[in-house]
This record gives structure tokens, sequence and C-alpha cells, in this order.
């Protein structure tokens, strides 16, 4: 059944089609639970025959559609993030946080709330980019000053070393500034401030993303094999990589400007692809886009119902999922598998 599953185009075909299916569907979901519920047909309503007069489309549409909405895009761009960057250290612990990316995000979010009080959206978006980027170019720094270069060991070596100092810094910045409460919406992961602007925000680092994704989505299949083989296949490694991390940068820094740090997202999906879909990222990358929608708009909901009528993180939620699935990973690679 595996080896039918990882090598029929159709079974791989027929997976992504129901994926979407569950998709709508939970979105559906999504904007129809809340602190007050409102049946799907009115949902269907609101959205394609909108009626201002009412209350309850206004909820639909201003509210709880653009949130679902963001929680996909996030979802989807947590998810190859993690993808790629598993295929390119070929570490199976890889998701964003290796390279310091969704810390280097926080730690320029709470900067510039502490000297620039009355910022912008723009200029979260715009800071959270710079400090992501910013903390990659530390982390490869580091990473690279050892003998021999580069290498997946080091990267996560110098990811979690770095990450740890920026998360820190960013806890003094919070207590020192008084933005623990300001800060601790993205320090938890949150959805409950979106709205058509994040929508806007995260569909067009999303195009940007994802094309890059999909582009490199065959060199990264043979990146993932090893560089040696790579680079004896005629590759770039170095063009390859730069891509991929731009696409990185590009996907995780817009979700942490609007959602905060999700964790795990990164880490889960891209396993559970791989399992399905294969070794591919011809195929990995549009599944991962679809199962990353998936899994946080469900994880959404479940943060709003899970201790109604007060909504819990999201990025607890993930957690909970994540946590068991990451010792879970880290025995078997600890094992040799």
């Amino acid at each position: 059944m595996r080896e039918f599953i990882h090598h029929s185009s159709m079974s791989k075909v027929i997976i992504n089609i129901l994926a979407v299916l569950a998709i709508i569907f939970s979105i559906g979901v999504s904007v129809s639970y809340g602190a007050t519920n409102i049946d799907l047909n009115t949902v269907w309503q609101a959205v394609f025959h909108f009626n201002p007069d009412l209350t309850s489309h206004q909820i639909i549409q201003e509210l709880r559609l653009p949130r679902a909405l963001s929680a996909a895009l996030v979802g989807a761009s947590l998810a190859v993030s993690g993808a790629i960057m598993q295929g390119m250290t070929r570490n199976p612990l890889a998701s964003p946080s290796i390279m310091g990316v969704t810390d280097g995000a926080a730690l320029a979010l709470v900067m510039v709330l502490a000297f620039v009080p009355a910022v912008t959206t723009a200029g979260l978006v715009s800071s959270s980019f710079i400090g992501a980027g910013l903390a990659v170019a530390l982390v490869f720094m580091v990473g690279s000053f050892s003998p021999g270069g580069l290498t997946p060991v080091k990267l996560a070596l110098a990811g979690v070393a770095i990450a740890t100092m920026l998360r820190s810094i960013t806890s003094i910045f919070s207590l020192h500034f008084n933005l623990e409460r300001e800060m601790g919406f993205w320090l938890a992961g949150g959805l409950s401030g979106t709205n058509w602007t994040s929508v806007n925000i995260l569909l067009i680092s999303g195009v940007v993303g994802l094309l890059i994704a999909v582009g490199i989505s065959k060199s990264i299949t043979v990146l993932s094999l090893g560089e040696d083989m790579a680079t004896g296949l005629g590759q770039n490694n170095g063009i390859i990589k730069l891509f991929g991390v731009v696409a990185v940068l590009v996907l995780t820094g817009a979700a942490v400007s609007v959602a905060g740090v999700v964790g795990f997202v990164g880490l889960i999906v891209p396993h559970i692809v791989r399992f399905i879909v294969g070794t591919d990222y011809r195929w990995i990358v549009p599944t991962s886009i679809l199962f990353g929608a998936l899994l946080l708009v469900l994880a959404d909901v479940v943060s709003r119902l899970i201790n109604a009528p007060f909504e819990t993180p999201v990025g607890a939620i993930t957690s909970l999922i994540g946590v068991p699935f990451f010792l879970y990973l880290a025995r078997s690679s600890g094992g040799g598998k």
C-alpha cells in the first residue's frame, strides 16, 4: 500500500483534491463556530450574497472569514518553509526556527514597538522581514566559522544557539519597555488580530515565496540526496540554497508578522506529506501547502472551542501536537534510522 501511495500519481492527485475539500469544509466550520454560532447556510449567504444590514454577515465578512483565511495562509507558509529547510539541510528536525527566523522576526517586532509605538502594519511586516533576514545571516556566519565549512549539523547547532539568544533579548526588551501584553500575542501565537490587511500581506508574500519554492522543488529533491551527488549532477547548490533561504524568509517573515510564533507546523507537516507522497519535492511542496493550511485552520478552531468562551493561543495547540512528534523524531534520529 505504501508503495502505491508513493509512486502512483493518480493517488497523489486524489489526496490533494481531498485535502482541498477538507480545507473548504474546515474554513466553513471555522467561520461558523465562535462566541456565537452561525449556521453554514448563513455563512454561505454572507460570502456569496453579502447583506451589510445583517449583523451576522458583518461578523463573518469582517472578523471570521479573514481569520480563517489567515490561518490557512499562515499554515501553508510555515509548512512549505519547513519542507524547504528539511530538504536543504537534510535534517529531519529542521524547521524555520532552526535558522532563528521566527525569533529574529519577533525581536525586530519588539524593538519597533519599543522605539516606534505608532508603527503601521506595513512597518511591522517590514521589520519582521528585516529581523528574520538578519537572524539567518547571523546563523550562517556563525555556522561557517568552524573548519570544514557549513554542514547540516553545524547549521542546526548555530540555529539553536542564535534562536535562544534572540529569544532572551526579546524577553529583556519586553520587560524593560513593559511590552509583555503586546508581545504576548506574537510569542504565544494567535490569529485574533487578523483582518483583510493580514490576508493581503499573506497572499502577496505567499505568491512570491511559494513560486520560488515550486521553482526550486526539483533541485531541492536532488540536494536532499546529498551535496556531493547534487554537485556531481551539475547543480549549483549555492544558488539553490540562496533561493531556498529567500523563500523561507518571505514565507516565515509574513507569517510571524501576522500570527506570531506558531511552532511545529513546519516540522510536522513535511514529515506527514513525505510519508504520503514520497520524497519528490515537486509533490511535497504543493501538498505541504494544503496540509499546512488544513492543520492550522483546524488548530484555530480547537483554540477557540477548547476553553470557550476564552481563547487559547493557537501556538499552544500546535505545540501540544508538535512536542510529542518532535520527541518521536528525535528518538528515531538518535536511533540511527
